[in-house]
């Protein structure tokens, strides 16, 4: 009895993740894909340029 109660329980919460999991998938708009490989390559290449600017050192003179 232990057993089926223990099992109907992990049945019940994975069924409410699948519910939950599928509103929130449904909600999310798609990502419109980029026109080309070229344009998605200049669009990563500006990302990872945007990432590689120097930061400025704080002044430890004191």
């Amino acid at each position: 009895m232990r057993a089926a109660v223990g099992i109907l329980s992990l049945l019940l919460a994975l069924a409410a993740v699948g519910l939950l999991t599928k509103k929130q998938l449904a909600s999310t708009p798609l990502a419109v894909p980029a026109a080309s490989v070229r344009a998605q390559s200049q669009q990563v290449q500006q990302a990872v340029e945007g990432l590689m600017q120097p930061r400025a050192m704080p002044d430890t003179d004191q």
